[in-house]
């Protein structure tokens, strides 16, 4: 495959969305980031793999770009002798805070990075350890530890001073330090550090077999356990070489796009609630409750978690659900387009929203950002359209989009959401294809190899799978909160210190699928 000019040997993965693998040489990783990068595409993630094994194998760092025609995994192996790579950050800003994790984590560092701060590592283990490296068995403890102290960059000038807010949250959060750079109320800068919630999930999936996988999938973040289970049973799938029923395949449609509508459903009340409006937090969340007492009802979890499984899904609807489904779309339509029209005519509302957080197409574009933000300041990729996989591709999904890129643009598109959401659910239920829901899967090769990429309520969800034999030798999930938490660093600045709650709320980033 030419690729821009850089002829690459590509392997295509057998996945339901263009998938393709290929061996990177050192010379070529850069340039093709750039080639990538010219032509219009994206950086999805980046991670490390330690594949040695006795006196043969080799750490590869792994690069997966979003292209027109589909995505590109682009590995480097590195030698024994060369534990670095080339940094990708100059290309793709959102690189940089991936290649920090991944020096945490496995002790590769990108060469020609402005920042090597430690990311993931506060002290809970020693700066010469790697807990994703093979002889790191992940029982060990460190109690005597030593915190680094963490260098904020510093903002200087008359009248300025610092706002630390966090790692503690007054409300029942998870934890995350906002160190806030003001003159009066008005944000000069604001600097993130997260990390705080690192459970080792990654380390914890290399003692799993692979058919077990997915449990744990769905719970890097809860809410969007849909996505993540889809997509690691996309990546086991793909690496035996199975596929899951038709009907299973718009089943898991069905869950995803109501996973879609319960998030968007909450945030909305939740921005109404910090713009002082309670009764906005009240009827969305009401309409929340009932939609999730109906994922109860019909598929034994409020968030439908464990019911995407290896080869299909551990539910089937019938008529009498799915003519539940449909009268629930309905109702929760119309209170939906009655709530609309109550925001956009509510000065209040709009007078804490327009303008707000604001976040430029051009911004957006420079650096990576994904997902529902994304389409709200113009930058609209959806995978559901614009590289659609079955059920998608018969349902043909309508983009939302803006270009404001504030706080009003963001509740736009997720008005806009729920209601093609509620389309889709209809068509999914009553053009049910008949059949099986679950298919056993072919056995596990000695090395397999997957990929799984679905576009969740956030944004892209990714998920790389490496076996050895039945069990996981490594598993690499990507939140879309990596590209987009930088973003809400610049998305701040300007506006003053009441709006952050407002600003951070419109994008809703997840702590959890961050912190792996």
């Amino acid at each position: 495959m030419d690729f821009g000019g850089l002829a690459l040997d590509l392997t295509q993965l057998d996945a339901p969305l263009p998938i393709w693998r290929v061996s990177s040489r050192a010379e070529d990783w850069s340039e093709t980031a750039l080639l990538v990068a010219e032509s219009g595409g994206r950086l999805v993630s980046l991670w490390a793999s330690d594949r040695r094994q006795g006196a043969s194998g080799s750490f590869t760092v792994s690069a997966a770009y979003a292209t027109s025609s589909g995505l590109l995994c682009f590995e480097l192996p590195l030698d024994g002798a060369h534990m670095s790579y080339p940094s990708l950050a100059g290309i793709f800003p959102c690189a940089l805070r991936m290649q920090r994790a991944i020096a945490d984590l496995h002790g590769l560092v990108a060469e020609g990075a402005e920042d090597t701060r430690p990311w993931f590592n506060h002290g809970a283990w020693p700066e010469d350890r790697f807990p994703l490296r093979r002889d790191f068995d992940g029982a060990e403890s460190f109690p005597a530890c030593q915190v680094r102290d963490y260098l904020f960059v510093r903002v200087a000038g008359d009248g300025v001073h610092e706002i630390p807010v966090g790692p503690v949250h007054a409300g029942i959060i998870e934890p995350g330090h906002f160190r806030f750079s003001v003159v009066g109320e008005k944000v000069l800068r604001l600097e993130e550090r997260l990390g705080y919630t690192h459970k080792g999930i990654e380390k914890r999936f290399e003692s799993l077999p692979a058919q077990a996988g997915y449990r744990l999938a769905g719970r890097v973040s809860g809410d969007a356990t849909v996505a993540y289970a889809w997509a690691y049973c996309m990546a086991l799938e793909g690496a035996v070489g199975g596929n899951a029923p038709e009907r299973a395949r718009w089943l898991r449609a069905m869950l995803l796009e109501r996973e879609r509508i319960a998030n968007h459903l909450g945030d909305l009340g939740a921005l109404g609630n910090d713009a002082a409006f309670a009764f906005g937090l009240t009827h969305f969340m009401r309409l929340k409750e009932d939609w999730l007492r109906l994922n109860k009802r019909l598929f034994g979890h409020r968030f439908a978690m464990d019911r995407i499984v290896p080869g299909g899904v551990a539910l089937d609807v019938d008529a009498p659900g799915a003519a539940w489904v449909v009268e629930q779309c309905d109702a929760v339509e119309r209170e939906v387009r009655t709530l609309r029209r109550i925001y956009d005519d509510h000065a209040g509302l709009q007078d804490r929203f327009v303008t707000t957080g604001r976040v430029t197409p051009a911004l957006a574009k420079e650096l990576g950002l994904t997902g529902l933000a994304g389409r709200a300041s113009g930058f609209g990729h959806d995978l559901r359209a614009d590289l659609p996989m079955s059920p998608y591709a018969e349902l043909q999904v309508r983009k939302a989009s803006h270009s404001n890129g504030d706080v009003a643009a963001r509740v736009f598109v997720r008005f806009e959401e729920i209601l093609e959401s509620l389309r889709l659910i209809r068509e999914i239920v009553t053009a049910l294809p008949p059949g099986e829901v679950l298919a056993p899967l072919p056995s596990l090769e000695e090395d397999g190899f997957g990929i799984g990429w679905v576009e969740s309520w956030r944004g892209e969800v990714l998920v790389a799978l490496e076996t050895e034999g039945e069990r996981i030798r490594r598993c690499h999930c990507h939140d879309p909160s990596w590209q987009n938490w930088p973003v809400l660093e610049h998305a701040v600045m300007g506006n003053i210190v009441p709006d952050f709650p407002l600003i951070n709320k419109s994008f809703n980033l997840s702590y959890s699928g961050h912190d792996l």
